[in-house]
């Protein structure tokens, strides 16, 4: 029985069984990947790599990564800082203490 379900495939393939081989897709990018190359980008002033790096996801995609990427940087400095995240994100935009 299996034989002749690889003799059918084999027929259904093409001669000999050679397959045509496939062409590879170009990756997407995911969220996090755009959101981490557009704030490098923007920190660094490099208005080419942000045009590109916004294109790679959607704009509400992209907003959600860069949000949560900068909720990951505030928690990581007031670790570092030994401060609360409320008073890393005020001295970070230069607001005073609250």
């Amino acid at each position: 029985m299996f034989d002749r379900m690889r003799r059918y495939a084999e027929r259904v393939r093409g001669a000999g069984g050679t397959r045509v081989p496939e062409r590879r897709e170009k990756r997407a990018h995911n969220l996090f990947e755009a959101a981490a190359a557009y704030v490098a980008a923007r920190a660094e002033d490099d208005q080419d790599r942000i045009e590109e790096t916004a294109g790679w996801v959607s704009p509400e995609a992209l907003s959600f990564g860069v949000s949560e990427l900068a909720c990951r940087a505030v928690v990581t400095l007031a670790r570092e800082r030994g401060q609360s995240p409320r008073t890393v994100a005020r001295d970070l935009l230069g607001l005073p203490v609250a």
